[in-house]
């Protein structure tokens, strides 16, 4: 291996060869990319269930591919099988995938359809036993249940649709969890276990319980009407985040190995950096030095200082603690230049795609490098003057050599991406 395929610390550099992106704007990098560039919102009134007497009825849904519409893992698995398959396509690498799969899933539980459909089999109409659901659960009738509703169903179908090699790794860090799945793939790279790695994360979990919590927890917006003005993030009347659902998926390869093969690169993955945080089930720690932490430890772990990063791609939830949080925490790295860094979140226009998130934002930043443009964000039409940051409101061309892409998740699961057009010198 030359030292053009080392990184900055001497480690197998990490290139990535494929990806692939569904959310509520469209399948298919180039839908999203067209949609999210013109400024285009995917956030609209749920169709998926009735929402009456629910605070919040909009979110960012994906209601053009066939799965089930009230089972988080079959939507989560279809999203998931979309996004890698472009991935795999651009890659050029065949069915046989040449590595692992590195998956965040949502958390896997039955909703209440399912709940219903095993209390009415038990005869259970008032109060439900778990001997009841015990005894439901065992007639035939819901034999296919056992695997649907397992943590790693949806990474064990989707390593045995594409075939990723050893046993796939499903992951669940909250809202950095995308994030985290291109980590663990990084790392295991750069420990030369492997020359490849399938890194997803997927979503599917807009359905009343999760509306219902988030809602209890004060984290969603209410603002209904008109649904593409609900997410604001940065600005000062934002009240909250929207929720949204979609997948994406990146092909990380051995730079060596992937010229050697004659793959088209689009990018690299420099540097991650992760800090957890104990403060609290959903709040930052208020000196922000977790986010602090990831950031710089991205920036380190890619071998370059702040003033290499030409962009940054927001975890930008529109929530009053979140951007707070994040704001400072790039300020605190980034200096005084900060303020004239551009900054973008595209969950102002497909909602926060929770575990997909992380994954979501690491294509829309590779995106930016390859097209030279960075997408907007919606609705930031009263700027907060305690958040001083350069929020782009429509798509700005910009030579963009490296980004910044934030993820920060309840429960204080901060991870943290720096992108490269190029290797570090």
């Amino acid at each position: 291996m030359s030292r053009a395929d080392r990184d900055a610390l001497g480690r197998p550099l990490v290139a990535v060869t494929g990806l692939g992106i569904v959310t509520s704007l469209g399948i298919g990098a180039a839908e999203n990319w067209a949609a999210l560039t013109a400024g285009r919102s995917g956030i609209h009134a749920i169709r998926r269930f009735p929402t009456t007497g629910l605070r919040t009825r909009i979110a960012g849904t994906v209601d053009f591919l066939d799965a089930e519409p009230m089972v988080a893992p079959a939507l989560s698995e279809r999203f998931a099988a979309s996004a890698a398959e472009e991935a795999i396509g651009q890659a050029g690498l065949g069915r046989a995938f040449p590595g692992a799969l590195f998956i965040a899933v949502p958390p896997v539980e039955m909703e209440w359809p399912q709940r219903q459909a095993l209390a009415e089999a038990a005869g259970a109409y008032g109060e439900v036993t778990y001997a009841d659901l015990l005894r439901a659960a065992g007639t035939r009738r819901f034999d296919d249940w056992h695997d649907l509703f397992i943590f790693g169903t949806v990474a064990d179908r989707i390593a045995d649709r594409f075939g990723t090699r050893g046993s796939p790794i499903s992951l669940s860090t909250a809202c950095s969890s995308g994030a985290t799945a291109i980590q663990l793939g990084v790392e295991a790279i750069r420990r030369g276990e492997m020359a490849a790695a399938l890194c997803v994360g997927t979503d599917g979990s807009v359905n009343p319980e999760s509306l219902i919590r988030f809602s209890l927890l004060s984290a969603l917006s209410t603002q209904n009407d008109p649904p593409e003005a609900a997410s604001k993030p940065f600005a000062k009347n934002r009240d909250g985040f929207v929720m949204g659902e979609g997948a994406a998926a990146l092909v990380l390869e051995d730079a060596a190995a992937a010229r050697a093969r004659g793959a088209r690169i689009l990018g690299y993955v420099l540097g991650c950096g992760e800090k957890g945080d104990g403060f609290h089930r959903t709040r930052s720690s208020p000196d922000g030095a977790p986010i602090i932490a990831a950031i710089r430890g991205a920036l380190d772990d890619a071998g370059i200082g702040p003033e290499r990063i030409d962009t940054v791609n927001a975890h930008g939830t529109g929530t009053p603690e979140n951007d707070k949080m994040e704001a400072l925490g790039c300020l605190a790295v980034l200096g005084e230049r900060m303020r004239s860094v551009p900054i973008s979140s595209n969950k102002s226009m497909i909602g926060h795609t929770l575990t997909a998130a992380g994954a979501v934002e690491a294509a829309v930043s590779l995106l930016t490098i390859a097209h030279g443009r960075v997408p907007p964000t919606l609705n930031y039409a009263v700027p907060d003057p305690a958040i001083p940051l350069d929020v782009v409101t429509s798509a700005r061309d910009l030579p963009v050599a490296t980004v910044l892409s934030n993820s920060f998740g309840f429960g204080g699961q901060n991870t943290c991406l720096v992108f490269g057009a190029e290797p570090v010198a």
